[in-house]
This record gives structure tokens, C-alpha cells and sequence, in this order.
């Protein structure tokens, strides 16, 4: 104990009225002592956390999720309140500290995508360890015991291991690291976790409308998403918006006989693929009319950020077997400042042994769409609508009757599911830049500044109730399988978080 008596007055001295890099190296130094010291509980707690299932639409699971993370908190002295709207829980909580007078809020998810458990090389809810990545041969490796030590390259697999549970467990430890240590949070701090955000957070409207006097704050940082490809600590100012809508083209009214009516009987599928063609050129650039019209060009410092940026377009195409990428030669990073079609999937027949030798009555297309600034899931849609109505197709909203599909030559069901605007804000903002200075002094690298994630997140709602910056700050590694099967997260990237937290805690609010 009189080591972190030492420490934590050394700590008091190096601090001063502001942040200081001494202050600052000081603080990683206990927190990753204490780290060292107890990773195995660490671990464990998120391995208990993540055996938890936590699909969104099953509310039996999310209250349980909510209990297990209410009482986590309480004992790092946070109170928490428990609400709900229509669907899955959400979780308010606060903890104040004495003689703080700035505050951070904080966004964190903790429900999780669907799984396909065939498609697991473990149960998505059985946490396994091991030394690499499934698609690259990794070994599960027995969970280490007490004197054992963990290799901060092996990864932990299990839903939401990446996206998102891990900001939960490396704040809390973060605090622990502090409270040990007697170090007095420099902040108070807020949290808002998600419990339905995998669902499009359906419900976080009116949350946000109900309880926003309970999330005032200075800085909000969202706690979501993977890494900068090159493992650099990042900090991003945007994400895109997103959208999906449904395609559906249509021929007879039941399945025919290839032979007898093929090349009489128009093919929906073929209609569909060709209707398909005309939304982008070779490179994936869209090429819908007046697409383009509200998209909101980059700033020259957004510009000045990405060229600041490692170019990891070179590693990516090596990692992934990719013989070319889209986007005529441009770099990932500004790419995600444009707008994107992506065909989630297809449905017009069987393949492999469940071909048959029929013309389906009907094809879909499932599209996702990303926005960017200043783009409306409202006037996209109006864009592809004018669009598919040139191309000759009549637009319906609901299945067609069989008269309307005797009227029309091609009839088109547009199948609106819903989406969100996409986010910017500036990135050379006093909270960015103050942010940005604590975080470099960690290791005496510079954080980059990432004008945008290519994935959505609400963040515009936030945007209109709460009156203060907004800024992402992803831990996550990019390899994370986010979404997919064998989703996981590299033990260093949660060692990193915990002190990336730790330093906002102690140092954000000694200007």
C-alpha cells in the first residue's frame, strides 16, 4: 500500500493545475501495473459478461445483461437507472467526483448481431481464447489460471467480444487502476448504454427525449467500432448513416417451366440484376441521377487529416487476397467520406441442390445504404425512386395484385425498412484538440484524426438533444469479425483501452 501512497502523491505533484506529460506517463504506469497485476480477473469478468446472450429482440436476455452491468458498476460507485421504451433496456448511469467540474459522457452498446451458430468454430456465447485468428489457424488456448500470464496477441472469441462489450470492462477497470492507486478522478463521468443499438436503437428517441437532463455533459465519446487498420489509437469525428430497402421485381403470378416459357416469360431475376447494373459504375461509384446532389464535400483540414494518415490500402489488399479494389486507386479513408450501395443479398431461386429448372414468380434485393452528411434517408429515397421510375419499372409499396401486374410491363415493390442520416462535426475543435493532446502523450505517438468510420451509429440524435462535442474514440481491433462469425478481441487492444480511459479519467478535466 505505500507504493501507491508514493505514487499517487508523485502523481498530485506532476499534475499541477493541468495535464502534464509526467502526470500523464505516471497515470499508465499504475494503470499498467495494476493491469499486470490482475489481469486474470479482468479477463474474467469479461469472459462472465460475455457468456451473457444478448440479442437485442430477446428482452429476457437484455434484462438479464442490464442486471449483470447495473451491479458491475455499483461497485465502482456508480448509481444506475435501468429504462426502457418499447424494447430493449437501456442504462443511465453517473459517478461524480469531488471537486470535478467538467464531465464526460459516455456511449457504449452491449447487445449484439444475430448469430449463426453453424458458422462458429466455437459457441458464440462460450468465450474461447486463442492465439490468433480462426481464418488464420488459431489454437484455442486454455484460459490461464493464477501466476499465469496472458500473451497480448492472443484474442478473445465470442459475440460481442468486438463490438461491444469491451468499453464496459476497460472503464471499470480503469477506475479500479485509479481507485487503488487513490487517484481522484479529474471528471465526473455519465454513461448511456445501449441495449438495442444492433436493432437500429428504435427506442433511443424517446430515451433521449425522457432522460436527457440526466446526460449533461462537456464531451460525449462514443465507444464503438474497430480501430484505424494500422493499430494506431484513433479519434474520429463522423460516421455514415444507414438505411436499407428492398428490391423486388416480378414476372408471372406462379413458377414456370424453364423450357416451355423461357425467353417468353420475363425472368424477375433478370429484370432485377439489370435494375441492379444501373445504380453503379465498375469502380462502385454510384451513378443514380442527382445522387450526389446534397453530399457534403471535405473540409481542407479533413483532407489535411486523412494525407496525415499511415495508408494501410496496400496491407488490406494483402490480408484480404484482394487482386483489386474499387474506387479508382483512392484510399480507404477517402472513400468513407462518399456515399455507398451495397447488395446485402439476393433471392430469385435455388442453387447448387436447390436449383430447379423454374422461373420464380418474383426476385428481391436487399440493399444497404450509407449516407453521409448531408444526405436524408428521405431524399436518397426519393433519388433511387425517380430513378427506377425512368428505367420503366411502375412502383408499388405492398405485393402487387395480379391486376396490377397485367397494367404495368415491369412493376417494382419498394420495401422501405427505415435508416438514420449519417454524422460530422469538426475535428479541430477545442474538445478534439484537448482530447487529442492527452491521448499523444501516452506514448508520445500522435492520435489520428479520422474524419469518418465507414459503419453507422445514431449519433445524430444525440447531435439534436445534447448540446455538447461529440467524438468517437473505437478500441476495438479492425479484425474483430464485427457482425460476423467468430467475432473477437485482441487482448492488447483491451490492455490499451483501459489505459486510454484511465488517462481521460484522471487528466480530461485538469486544463
Amino acid at each position: 500500500m505505500r507504493y501507491f501512497r508514493i505514487t499517487a502523491f508523485a502523481w498530485l505533484l506532476a499534475a499541477g493545475s493541468g495535464a502534464s506529460n509526467a502526470a500523464v506517463e505516471n497515470v499508465v504506469e499504475i494503470v499498467r501495473d495494476y493491469r499486470s497485476a490482475n489481469e486474470i480477473r479482468i479477463v474474467n469478468d469479461f469472459r462472465e459478461l460475455l457468456a451473457l446472450p444478448n440479442i437485442a429482440d430477446d428482452l429476457d436476455d437484455m434484462a438479464r445483461n442490464a442486471e449483470w452491468i447495473s451491479a458491475y458498476l455499483a461497485r465502482r460507485g456508480f448509481t444506475s437507472k435501468t429504462v426502457n421504451a418499447s424494447g430493449a433496456p437501456y442504462i443511465i448511469a453517473e459517478r461524480t467526483s469531488p471537486g470535478a467540474e467538467k464531465t464526460i459522457l459516455i456511449y457504449a452498446h452491449f447487445d449484439g448481431q444475430p448469430v449463426a451458430v453453424d458458422d462458429w468454430a466455437s459457441a458464440p456465447f462460450e468465450p474461447v481464447l486463442r492465439d490468433n485468428m480462426v481464418e488464420a489457424g488459431g489454437a484455442i488456448v486454455p484460459w490461464p489460471q493464477a501466476g499465469q500470464t496472458f500473451d497480448p496477441e492472443w484474442r478473445i472469441f465470442s459475440r460481442s467480444a468486438g463490438d461491444d462489450k469491451a468499453p464496459i470492462i476497460a472503464l471499470m477497470a480503469a477506475f479500479d487502476a485509479l481507485d487503488d492507486a487513490g487517484i481522484s478522478p479529474s471528471v465526473n463521468v455519465k454513461l448511456i448504454l445501449d441495449g438495442e443499438e444492433e436493432a437500429g436503437s428504435p427506442s433511443l428517441e424517446q430515451i433521449l427525449s425522457q432522460y436527457s437532463g440526466m446526460l449533461d455533459a462537456d464531451l460525449m465519446l462514443f465507444c464503438d467500432g474497430p480501430m484505424h487498420q494500422s493499430r494506431r489509437r484513433q479519434l474520429v469525428f463522423g460516421v455514415r448513416g444507414s438505411m436499407t430497402v428492398e428490391l423486388t421485381t416480378y414476372g408471372a403470378t406462379r413458377p414456370l417451366h424453364s423450357g416451355h416459357y423461357g425467353n417468353w416469360a420475363p425472368n424477375p431475376t433478370d429484370d432485377l440484376i439489370r435494375l441492379l447494373y444501373t445504380l453503379k459504375d465498375e469502380e462502385g461509384g454510384i451513378i443514380v441521377p442527382h445522387y450526389h446532389d446534397e453530399v457534403r464535400p471535405p473540409t481542407d483540414a479533413e483532407i489535411a487529416a486523412i494525407d496525415a494518415m499511415p495508408r494501410v490500402d496496400d496491407i488490406l489488399r494483402k490480408e484480404l487476397s484482394l487482386g483489386r479494389t474499387e474506387g479508382v486507386e483512392a484510399r480507404l479513408e477517402l472513400l468513407m467520406l462518399e456515399p455507398a450501395i451495397v447488395i446485402k443479398g439476393l433471392q430469385g431461386g435455388g442453387v447448387g441442390s436447390q436449383a430447379s429448372n423454374v422461373i420464380r414468380p418474383s426476385a428481391t434485393a436487399s440493399l444497404n445504404v450509407r449516407l453521409v452528411p448531408d444526405q436524408t434517408p428521405e431524399i436518397v429515397l426519393a433519388h433511387l425512386e425517380n430513378h427506377f421510375r425512368s428505367l420503366g419499372f411502375h412502383l408499388v409499396t405492398e405485393d402487387p395484385t395480379p391486376e396490377t401486374l397485367a397494367s404495368h410491363e415491369r412493376v417494382l415493390k419498394v420495401d422501405n425498412r427505415g435508416g438514420y442520416p449519417g454524422f460530422r462535426t469538426a475535428l479541430d475543435g477545442e474538445a478534439a484538440q484537448h482530447t487529442a493532446n492527452l491521448l499523444d502523450q501516452i506514448d508520445g505517438k500522435k492520435t489520428l484524426l479520422t474524419p469518418t468510420m465507414g459503419g453507422s451509429l445514431p449519433i445524430y440524435l444525440f447531435e439534436q438533444v445534447l448540446d455538447m462535442p461529440i467524438i468517437m474514440l473505437p478500441i476495438a481491433n479492425h479484425d474483430n469479425n464485427q457482425h460476423g462469425a467468430n467475432e473477437n478481441m485482441r487482448l492488447q487492444n483491451l490492455w490499451d483501452a483501459i489505459e486510454i480511459y484511465a488517462v481521460l479519467v484522471a487528466e480530461y478535466g485538469r486544463e
